[in-house]
């Protein structure tokens, strides 16, 4: 084991050897090793007190008698780090002003970066003519440091910074490299709430003024930006400044051109003419002997291939060349690129290379080649054997959680989309839980093959590895075989006789909730396990959605009081209390493989479509195609928080006002949104349902139905009025005045737009997608595109 000098070190011994600040004769050596200490304790997290770090400021103020320069620059450190009290910066403001005007450069240097680090709005001031004087400073290590504190101010006291410009203008013009790179760093900021000053900086800095290699490098950044705000305000062809990003392609330092390709490869709607010159320059890249080079050309490769693969296509024989790579970073990005960019008769050779590949890399990298593969397959389904092998093998192989649910979540896909892979998949998944050592990728597969499973020619084949599964895993696994084998037999009646016996079996286990569910799966499909269809309505209880919400059931559960009565689950409330934004956020990550969803969350849009089916009037209006999210009709913090859902029929729409009193001392009564549908032509009123009341913070509903014609997208305007009694409530004791007066509260309109009839619908393989629709789904028009130099 190396020896480390901090080992061992504590905070109380070291503040004792802190005294030595206070030795008439310094040992500027043993003061700079302590200051070490000290430092190494704050950069571990270690908490000084407030009488610590103040004993500490002070006797560290002493050392600034000495004048070793090494103990001087560690004294600046520390200060710095200390961040003492407004009372405590006085103290030694005097010292560092002196330094500030010193002969030496490195004090004036660094007693700026402390005194612009530690000092207020007032100091400031009182400096701000020696931090001109210095932005301009001959010595560039000064004037870098000026400028540097100026960016740091800019975020407390931008208005004294700003006026420094004339200064941070000549700084851009200096001849050390750092100094520039700093200024136009400054100078961007200042102005950057300003859109054309940035434009007039970067239009007189792009004729030739830069020497500096790191400020080409910010310079490019800036001028990609100003592209991408002018081609959103104008609709020709030509792009700004393309000719001076094309031109840093041949700068003769590495970093700008590399910057100067990547800023072109992320242009809004390059084209292929503009792409060729930096895809060009980015495969001299791949054969560099510098690693750093090779993986930055091949990470903005690997970006490019995911919208332009044909761009990206030239650089495959360099990017094979990369696989065998000793950074094992590059090689993965190299894999992954030629995954996107080969083509149908390159896949096998390119699986071959990556068998070899996979055992030498991290889970990491495993994860981003398991997608390239799952994208390849998808996109040349013809090879999903070769691929569907691949995944199965690796999945064998040792590997960690996240590797193994990617595998997983892959073949589940390919399953899903590619029809032909669905047995060989399913029989790859079974192996995989037989020596499966995760407790939810075993569910979650036995769960899948309750679904797809029976659906196979021959459904009988996988009970074997679900019944193993009840004698050789956990009662989380145990429980998951045994509602699988239900399903089974639920849904093949030739299997239901063998499914018995096995259920029967499960009714000695162990654990109450596979006992449990044996029992009801049996008492539920018939217990003498005949041949017999079984009834459409068993199988939606077993395994349909439950029609009221879960977080509604999971809160009525903990409310209720056990008791003779046995729990109602008609007691629970149906209706869908609207998601916080916060919380949508929160959740707004999409799931994919085991864990994905159909379009919308299923809780949800049962919930809605039984909530509507349970009112008489609506239930004659056929099954409901779209729910749409909620649309705030009131602003936040009011009285009355009103938001609505749009239902969408066949031939009605309902909407759903989701209403809320925010009035402790109020009751409404009579709840009703008046709707004028003179904008909406199409639509006629046919039903309105109001809410008998709204309590204090309890949610309701309102339900207002429209006619429109059926099969026709009708869209339209809304106006929307809330009627209402409000009666007075005591809020001390809860009783309600009887007299209520009638009272109105105007809402936000509405509007119906096409996008209300559109489904969203999951297609991972568009173009057999695409290639299975009909001509009955073709619609020819023409569109008109303007005068235009170019359709670039």
């Amino acid at each position: 084991v190396d020896y480390s000098p901090f080992l061992g070190i504590e905070k109380g011994a070291v503040l004792q050897e802190a005294r030595v600040f206070n030795d008439p004769q310094l040992d500027p050596r043993r003061c700079s090793q302590v200051i070490t200490k000290l430092l190494y304790l704050l950069n571990q997290g270690e908490t000084f007190t407030k009488v610590e770090a103040t004993e500490v400021f002070f006797a560290v103020t002493k050392l600034f008698q000495s004048r070793d320069m090494g103990l001087r620059r560690m004294v600046y450190v520390i200060i710095k780090e200390l961040s003492p009290s407004a009372d405590e910066v006085i103290i030694v403001t005097s010292s560092l002003m002196k330094d500030m005007t010193s002969k030496t450069d490195m004090y004036r240097a660094n007693a700026i970066r402390v005194l612009c680090r530690i000092t207020d709005g007032t100091l400031l001031t009182q400096i701000e003519r020696y931090l001109k004087q210095a932005i301009v400073d001959k010595n560039p290590v000064v004037a870098s440091a000026a400028l540097v504190s100026g960016i740091h101010l800019l975020q407390t006291n931008p208005e004294i910074v700003k006026r420094w410009s004339n200064e941070v203008q000549e700084a851009v013009q200096s001849r050390a490299a750092l100094v520039q790179f700093h200024a136009l760093a400054l100078l961007h900021q200042i102005r950057q709430n300003d859109r054309l000053a940035v434009n007039k900086l970067v239009s007189s800095l792009t004729r030739g003024s830069v020497r500096s290699p790191l400020a080409q490098c910010l310079l490019i950044r800036y001028t990609s930006q100003v592209i991408r705000e002018s081609t959103n305000d104008t609709q020709t062809g030509d792009r700004p400044f393309y000719d001076f990003l094309e031109g840093c392609l041949r700068h003769k330092a590495e970093m700008v051109i590399f910057e100067a390709a990547r800023a072109i490869t992320e242009l809004n709607g390059v084209t292929s003419r503009e792409l060729t010159p930096a895809i060009t320059v980015l495969q001299l890249f791949l054969s560099s002997s510098k690693p750093v080079l090779r993986f930055a050309a091949v990470r903005t490769l690997n970006k490019v291939a995911m919208s332009h693969p044909t761009a990206v296509t030239n650089c495959n024989i360099d990017m094979e060349s990369l696989i065998s790579d000793q950074n094992r970073s590059i090689a993965t990005l190299a894999i992954t690129t030629l995954l996107k960019t080969g083509n149908e008769s390159s896949v096998d050779r390119l699986m071959k290379q990556i068998t070899n590949f996979m055992s030498d890399i991290a889970d990491e990298f495993k994860i981003v080649v398991v997608d390239a593969i799952r994208s390849l397959c998808l996109k040349f389904p013809l090879k999903h054997r070769s691929l569907m092998n691949f995944l199965s093998n690796i999945l064998r192989e040792e590997g960690g959680f996240e590797y193994k649910k990617a595998i997983v979540d892959s073949i589940v896909i390919l399953i899903r989309d590619i029809p032909e892979a669905k047995e060989s998949g399913l029989l790859h998944l079974c192996e995989f839980i037989e020596d499966c050592e995760f407790t939810y990728l075993s569910t979650q597969i036995l769960h899948f093959l309750g679904i797809e499973g029976p659906k196979t020619s021959d459904p009988s084949k996988y009970i074997r590895y679900i019944y193993n599964r009840v004698h050789l895993e956990n009662a989380t696994v145990r429980a998951g075989a045994v509602s699988t084998l239900a399903k089974f037999g639920a849904m093949v009646d030739g299997l239901k006789p063998r499914i018995f016996v096995l259920l029967r079996r499960c009714l000695f286990d162990n654990d109450d909730e596979v006992r449990d569910r044996a029992t009801l799966y049996l008492n539920t499909l018939g217990g003498d396990g005949a041949v017999v269809e079984t009834d459409e309505g068993v199988k939606e209880f077993l395994f349909g959605s439950l029609d009221v919400p879960l977080v509604n059931l999971e809160n009525s559960l903990k409310n209720y009081d056990p008791s003779e009565k046995a729990f109602d689950i008609n007691s629970v409330p149906k209706d869908v209390k609207t998601q916080p934004l916060a919380e949508k956020k929160a959740t707004s990550k999409k799931p994919t493989g085991l864990g994905a969803h159909p379009p919308g969350p299923p809780s949800t849009v049962d919930a809605y479509e039984k909530l509507l089916s349970s009112i008489p009037e609506f239930a004659s209006f056929g099954k409901l195609f779209k729910s749409s999210a909620p649309v705030e009709l009131t602003e936040a913090e009011t009285e009355y928080a009103v938001n609505v859902v749009k239902h969408i029929f066949d031939g009605h729409v309902v909407f759903q006002y989701n209403c809320s009193n925010t009035i402790p001392e109020q009751l409404l009564e009579n709840v009703t949104v008046i709707v004028d549908a003179s904008e909406a032509e199409e639509f006629a009123e046919v039903y309105s349902k109001p809410l008998r009341q709204l309590p204090y913070d309890s949610p309701g509903q309102t339900f207002v139905a429209f006619e429109k014609p059926e099969g026709v997208s009708a869209v339209g305007k809304f106006s929307n009025m809330l009627r209402f009694i409000v009666k007075e409530v005591d809020p001390s004791t809860g009783e309600v005045e009887d007299d209520g007066v009638e009272d109105e509260y105007q809402l936000e309109d509405l509007e119906l737009v096409a996008a209300d009839y559109m489904l969203k619908v999951g297609v991972s393989n568009f173009r057999n997608a695409w290639e299975s629709m009909g001509v009955d789904f073709e619609h020819v028009d023409e569109y008109g595109l303007g005068p235009r130099d170019s359709l670039a």
